[in-house]
């Protein structure tokens, strides 16, 4: 096998279980490893420290997955972190209202850059590193073992893989095609999902918990509920008795289906009105219609993918909430949400702050949302806690 030496002082994340070695804390080879290729990390003074997945192009330059020098990664080894990440989700696999969520959730997980998502009898996974896609045949065999899936599809076309030296790579892995609608169930409700080609890997399981808090608070009230995609939080806030939901999206799939799920789920269509808009035009529109909303919903896409990005990220979550902040009526309510693991919670506090100030607003945090038990955040990786939100009253 393979060595790397790490550069003296460079040490303390790895010793603190961190799994992630940057190309820069890099101070010598033995020998010359291939991409994906296991290697022995050691300290300056040449002494063990992990095992992990070397990659020459990625600026993560070693992906560690053993810090035990006594255990051999082999096939066995990937299998029983395969087997294990399924079984800690027993509890939702077992339930009769949710029939999809994510088994395997990359590094959170102890399996860099493998991400599997189960939707019904389906899974959608993302190969995202050079070396899971060197084990891509006992990662197929090990799923088809304990699920038994009709079918698994390949999501893997991301950019991420770019950034491995990897082609984007898509279409059925095992069993047969998925169809163009798969058919869930999600806290009870039903959805049709294209896993083929839906957004992410078909579906957002990562919100499920929190779409059952906010359908809380939604009786009687009119909500928009702004990046609806296919209406995770619009068909929450119908079942918890709103008394209409304004859905905004840019996609014409999306809200194409998202009128499916209604008709889907026996809902009222008369309570729902569909808007393929870019939200923040929309929501100036709004304001110049006059329009008022007693509870708005807003769950963007990834502002900042990384933290040279978050000036200009707060900058667009600022103007996005202070928009909304402007079309609630007194004490009215506000779910706002960002997905960048690079914007953690204090920062968005303070984005909020600031939007509130502009909005001339005095703004309460009510409840603190964040990503479910299945997208586990590791106590060693803190860049896995990327989903957060704050349920404001305005």
């Amino acid at each position: 096998m393979y060595s790397i030496r790490l550069k003296k002082g460079k040490e303390k994340a790895v010793r603190q279980l961190h799994p992630w070695v940057f190309s820069g804390a890099i101070e010598a080879f033995k020998g010359n490893p291939l991409d994906g290729e296991i290697v022995r990390l050691c300290d300056h003074e040449e002494k063990f420290m992990a095992y992990g997945f070397y990659n020459s192009q990625s600026r993560v330059a070693v992906r560690l997955l053993e810090w035990n020098e006594e255990i051999e990664i082999d096939e066995s080894w990937w299998r029983n972190k395969i087997k294990k990440s399924v079984n800690l989700r027993a509890d939702l696999l077992s339930s009769n209202e949710t029939d999809t969520c994510r088994l395997i959730f990359s590094e959170a997980d102890f399996l860099p850059g493998l991400i599997v998502d189960k939707y019904g009898d389906f899974l959608s996974v993302q190969l995202l590193t050079s070396g899971i896609e060197n084990i891509k045949d006992i990662v197929l065999d090990e799923l088809q073992n304990l699920l038994k899936p009709a079918g698994i599809f390949d999501r893997s076309d991301t950019s991420s893989r770019s950034h491995e030296g990897l082609e984007a790579s898509f279409g059925k892995l095992c069993g047969v095609d998925p169809p163009e609608f798969v058919t869930i169930k999600e806290n009870g409700i039903r959805y049709d999902v294209n896993i083929a080609e839906g957004q992410k890997s078909g579906f957002y399981c990562d919100q499920r918990d929190n779409r059952k808090l906010v359908a809380q608070y939604a009786k009687d009230k009119r909500i928009l509920d702004c990046f609806c995609y296919s209406g995770g939080f619009t068909l929450n806030a119908l079942q918890g008795g709103a008394s209409e939901v304004v859905s905004v999206d840019s996609s014409a799939l999306a809200l194409e289906t998202l009128k499916q799920n209604i008709v889907l789920n026996g809902m009222e269509a008369t309570q729902h009105v569909a808007i393929q808009s870019d939200v923040n035009k929309q929501l100036r529109i709004f304001k110049e219609q006059n329009q008022k909303f007693d509870f708005i919903i807003l769950d963007p896409p990834k502002y900042a993918p990384s933290r040279a990005a978050l000036t200009k990220a707060a900058r667009a979550y600022k103007d996005l909430n202070r928009l909304a902040m402007g079309l609630l009526n007194e004490d009215g309510l506000l779910a706002t949400f960002s997905c960048s693991g690079a914007v953690d919670i204090s920062t968005f506090k303070q984005i909020l702050a600031w939007a509130a100030l502009d909005a001339g607003k005095e703004v309460q945090f009510i409840r603190q949302f964040t990503q479910p038990e299945d997208h586990p955040i590791r106590s060693s990786f803190p860049e896995g806690e990327y989903l957060k939100g704050l349920l404001c009253r305005v």
